[in-house]
């Protein structure tokens, strides 16, 4: 766990332990500048990185990236079984559409499920700002089915190419689709069904589109 007093570089280290990954391996796996992460390293008693370069470490990490007021952190409901920690994710009653867009209107919360903690950590999720969601539609099939349920790391707003996020579109409509930006050109919405075509989006209708999380694990039903 970071403290106040910690720097930059020394919260990377410690993360880095974390993972047991080393920063090369990150700055590969997640498409970051060749040395972003080395020279945060080499660099404790200089200048730090720049917002953008720490946003883009942070969520290389998988470590949450927030500066502006201060946040109310939802509440975590937390309970043991068999002497395991677990906390509830809680699922809200609303689609996401794999096609045509679900409009759902006022959305409420239909109970919760229980996932361990540790696993949560180990993939940088916080419960406070997680939530589940069911799929409808067959555009992402074979990824995710209709009826499939999956849960959004709200934290994860910042699009990394090619994967999948929940989305509420132009028309206020909540859908799920492989995200890709070029930026200050268009995003790209790619099903992973062959059957629904590419999309795009592009001049305004960039900044209408609303990225509400990254899907990080989905159920199926059989």
């Amino acid at each position: 766990m970071s403290t106040p007093d910690q720097s930059f570089a020394e919260i990377v280290r410690h993360r880095l332990k974390e993972l047991d990954k080393r920063a090369f391996t990150v700055e590969q796996e997640r498409g970051l500048p060749r040395d972003a992460i080395r020279n945060v390293l080499r660099s404790e008693k200089q200048d730090g990185p720049t917002l953008n370069r720490a946003r883009e470490i942070a969520e290389a990490l998988d470590l949450d990236f927030y500066i502006g007021p201060r946040r109310e952190t939802g509440t975590v409901y937390t309970t043991q079984i068999d002497r395991e920690d677990f906390a509830a994710i809680p699922r809200v009653d609303a689609r996401l559409a794999a096609g045509a867009g679900a409009m759902n209107g006022d959305v409420s919360l239909q109970g919760a499920l229980a996932f361990r903690q540790d696993w949560l950590r180990e993939r940088g999720i916080s419960p406070a700002q997680a939530c589940l969601l069911t799929v409808a539609g067959d555009s992402m099939s074979p990824t995710l089915h209709d009826g499939d349920l999956v849960m959004i790391d709200e934290r994860r707003t910042t699009v990394r190419n090619r994967h999948v996020y929940a989305f509420v579109d132009i028309d206020g409509s909540a859908r799920v689709k492989r995200v890709e930006l070029v930026p200050g050109q268009l995003i790209i919405l790619t099903s992973d069904n062959p059957a629904h075509p590419t999309e795009t989006r592009t001049g305004p209708d960039m900044n209408r589109l609303r990225i509400l999380g990254e899907i990080v694990w989905s159920a199926h039903a059989w």
